[in-house]
């Protein structure tokens, strides 16, 4: 009698692996990591390498897919430094809720999570962007203006980039290096 079964468990390992590979969603990647990882453990049990099996589906499959994960979610996010007054502002109807609310939207798109640190006030946020506690600051304008306009200073280029290409009028962007800031 032929084992049929075999051929579908065996052709399944490829596949999960090729549907991995084209993953971009880091997400959906992880989950397919944990089905690859559950292929191979079922193949390799199926195949009388128990020892095999039992070592890829504890270390390959759940310890792998959990520390990526930690690391995905730690490693996704944007660390935008505001201003506590402006924050407190973002919570009512207010043009600064409107740009926070297109920022998230811009990250979003990206698998990003956009993260809101509040300080006290512009010199401790410059010194937020300095020091690299922030990946970015977003602080008012020139007051005067009917509308105000929100300045938006970034110090990843690679964020500015996403950021230059999507952004409204709302915010002026600018990039600044790590030596433009008065790093060493």
């Amino acid at each position: 009698m032929t084992d049929n079964y075999l051929y579908f468990i065996t052709a399944l390992m490829p596949l999960a692996a090729c549907i991995l590979v084209i993953q971009t969603n880091p997400y959906d990647a992880l989950v397919m990591r944990g089905i690859l990882g559950g292929v191979s453990a079922m193949l390799y049990a199926v195949f009388g390498a128990a020892d095999v099996a039992l070592t890829e589906a504890l270390v390959g499959t759940m310890l792998s897919v959990t520390l990526y994960a930690v690391a995905v979610r730690s490693s996704l996010v944007m660390r935008l430094g505001v201003v506590k007054d402006e924050l407190v502002e973002a919570e009512a109807e207010h043009p600064f809720r409107t740009v926070i609310e297109q920022l998230r939207e811009i990250f979003r798109k990206r698998f990003l999570r956009l993260e809101l640190v509040p300080y006290l006030d512009r010199e401790e946020l410059q010194q937020a962007l300095i020091e690299k506690e922030v990946h970015g600051i977003c602080i008012r304008g020139k007051d005067g203006e009917e509308k105000p306009v929100y300045d938006t200073v970034v110090r990843l280029h690679r964020l500015y980039e996403i950021l230059q290409t999507e952004v409204s009028t709302t915010t002026n962007l600018s990039y600044k290096s790590y030596s433009d800031l008065g790093g060493k």
